[in-house]
């Protein structure tokens, strides 16, 4: 199978490109993580959300300790081809790991970062099977 489609992605210095979850349904921005190309290719093959992360120097699979996988409906790339675009099916409803809808929850009001998303389900209920 030809990769051409991965070689036309514009990855940084670090082979990574950004890319944005967006909930297929209502269109709300869920997150944003990195991918490198194995990721991507990944995510492509399996219909789930595979990203890396830089903290931890690994594939991340979204969902492998939260359950909360993201099956993907579509993948896009922006015009420049340095943005990846998921459209996804957040299971349980929660795509952040401080237990919110999505990641976006403060918003700037008055000068100050105000959180304005309630937590559906707390970190320490989400996590207490992995620790």
């Amino acid at each position: 199978m030809s990769h051409a489609w991965l070689d036309a992605v514009k990855w940084d210095e670090q082979g990574l490109v950004p890319a944005i979850a967006q909930e297929a349904s209502s269109g709300k921005i869920l997150m944003m993580a990195w991918m490198n190309r194995e990721a991507l290719q990944l995510t492509n093959e399996s219909g789930h959300a595979v990203y890396w992360s830089r903290s931890r120097g690994k594939l991340w699979h979204k969902g492998e300790e939260s359950g909360h996988q993201q099956m993907v409906q579509s993948i896009r790339i922006d015009c420049d081809a340095d943005v990846v675009l998921l459209q996804v099916e957040q299971k349980g409803g929660i795509a952040c790991h401080t237990g919110r809808h999505h990641c976006f929850f403060r918003e700037l009001q008055q000068g100050e970062w105000q959180t304005v998303e309630a937590v559906l389900k707390s970190p320490q209920e989400i996590y207490a099977h992995s620790h």
